[in-house]
């Protein structure tokens, strides 16, 4: 019962480089890609596990019929699976993006501050020297 692949997700585009140039290699987007390959490979091994222990409970069945039942036990459990997982990466997405105003809106009012103490101390160094003059 070969294991059935998830399809790879949207990659980067790899055009506009000039022929025979090393691509750049991002290490911690290439491990988290490696890691995701390794943890869907035991996913489908785990479902291909189970499948053949949920058809063992049926030893009536002709091979060809549990065969079938395997198949479509671990596909239902993987389709399951993927749906979790991109539950989670759009969770994910969802949140980054969130994350990202936010943190746009902490450094916007950082600069606001930093500019208003800036101004007001040059205010208070200009007026004296002014009044006096």
């Amino acid at each position: 019962m070969g294991g059935r692949q998830r399809p790879p997700r949207a990659r980067t585009p790899r055009q506009g480089r000039p022929v025979g140039a090393r691509p750049r290699v991002n290490s911690r987007a290439e491990f988290a890609r490696i890691e995701g390959f390794l943890a869907w490979e035991a996913e489908v091994a785990a479902a291909e596990r189970d499948a053949r222990a949920f058809a063992a409970q049926f030893p009536w069945l002709p091979a060809a019929e549990r065969e079938s039942l395997e198949q479509a036990y671990a596909a239902d459990r993987l389709r399951y699976a993927e749906e979790v997982v991109d539950r989670a990466v759009e969770r994910c997405r969802r949140l980054a993006a969130r994350y990202r105003v936010e943190c746009r809106r902490i450094c916007a009012r950082w600069a606001a501050l930093c500019l208003s103490v800036t101004v007001a101390a040059a205010l208070f160094a200009v007026v004296p020297a002014v009044l006096r003059g």
